[in-house]
């Protein structure tokens, strides 16, 4: 389980939209029994969904099943 500041990669074989292949970075963790909280996240699959920050500087929901784990955050 990923949580705050981890980094992870966007699984290749997510949808479009989740950003495939890219890094990014957890600035959330919702879940599976706060995510009633969050009416737009009722149409996703049960599990935690993370809120993630790409290196643009986009952020997006994505469920847990769509992100790999990375390793430890770098320092800045």
């Amino acid at each position: 389980m990923l949580t705050y500041d981890d980094l992870a990669r966007v699984k290749v074989d997510a949808p479009a939209h989740l950003r495939p292949g890219q890094r990014c970075s957890v600035i959330a963790v919702i879940p599976d029994a706060e995510r009633r909280r969050f009416p737009s996240l009722e149409l996703l699959p049960s599990g935690t969904v993370y809120f993630v920050e790409f290196e643009d500087g986009d952020a997006l929901d994505v469920h847990e099943r769509y992100l790999d784990p990375l390793g430890e955050p770098t320092q800045g």
